[in-house]
């Protein structure tokens, strides 16, 4: 079976073009493949499928095997995919791509044929939370925000959480304490968890723990539901930077639509075979 490696931001997934192979087992494939010891070595699957009324559909597994419904780095990489590898005319600058969370549409970037950059309409952004609304994790007394992107996100301001015990991202004990923000009893089918610091009214960074597949380097939906939680919070402007541990994306929240758009790049790292 041929694969992808790509990454956008450091989220890295292993991708399969199922317009031409068949995956019989996902579940089992996303576990075995996505082993950083024992496999490719990714956070986690991604299928690349033929659909009707898009120009593909993509399924997303995490690490654990888990089906996830939408993922703006994969997303991204996907509409990378789908134009330079034919499924699109070479003229398109724009591709739809399908998801368990409903259709997403793409605007590419294109320099000599190979897309650098997409954006992403996200869609609107949900609150599925109080604003904000306190829970207690390990001990500590936080707050946090949810966002439902697609996918579910709380949104923890560390500003607002000093029993955190920093106010730089980089300062946190993810390994540590990750798992129980992501099996917390508030989320029953588990949690994307961010936490967040106010750089300016433009700008923010965060690191990330995902739903399962642990930290990684940056997250798309994470990255959008973080910065709708600042603007409910009257933190953040319309336009945000958002600085990830893998690098930058940008997030535009247009007012009279209610729908965000994000930016950011999209990599192939490799190719290669593995067995099915």
């Amino acid at each position: 079976m041929k694969f992808t490696k790509m990454h956008g931001c450091g989220n890295d997934y292993v991708y399969v073009d199922c317009f031409r192979e068949t995956v019989a087992d996902p579940n089992d494939l996303a576990r075995r493949i996505a082993d950083r010891h024992f496999g490719v070595g990714g956070d986690g699957l991604v299928l690349i499928c033929p659909t009707e009324g898009a120009d593909a559909f993509m399924r997303m597994f995490n690490q654990d095997g888990s089906e996830g419904d939408m993922c703006g780095n994969a997303i991204r990489c996907v509409a990378k995919y789908v134009y330079e590898h034919g499924v699109i005319a070479p003229e398109r600058r724009t591709a739809v791509i399908n998801t368990r969370a409903g259709l997403r549409e793409t605007a590419l970037t294109v320099e000599d044929g190979v897309v650098t950059a997409v954006t992403v309409d996200m869609g609107a952004p949900a609150l599925t939370s109080e604003l904000p609304e306190a829970i207690t994790v390990r001990g500590m007394a936080l707050s946090f925000v949810g966002v439902d992107v697609g996918s579910k996100h709380a949104a923890y301001y560390l500003a607002d959480n000093p029993a955190l015990g920093a106010d730089d991202p980089s300062a946190l004990r993810l390994g540590d304490y990750g798992p129980d923000f992501e099996t917390h009893p508030r989320f029953p089918d588990r949690v994307n968890s961010e936490f967040v610091r106010v750089l300016n009214r433009g700008e923010i960074a965060f690191r990330v723990w995902e739903r399962g597949s642990g930290e990684t380097l940056a997250c798309g939906t994470g990255a959008t539901a973080a910065v709708y939680a600042g603007i409910r919070l009257g933190r953040l402007d319309d336009d945000v930077l958002v600085h990830l541990t893998g690098g930058d994306l940008r997030i535009r929240y247009d007012a009279a639509t209610g729908h965000c758009f994000m930016t950011g790049p999209a990599v192939e790292v490799f190719t290669g075979d593995f067995p099915a």
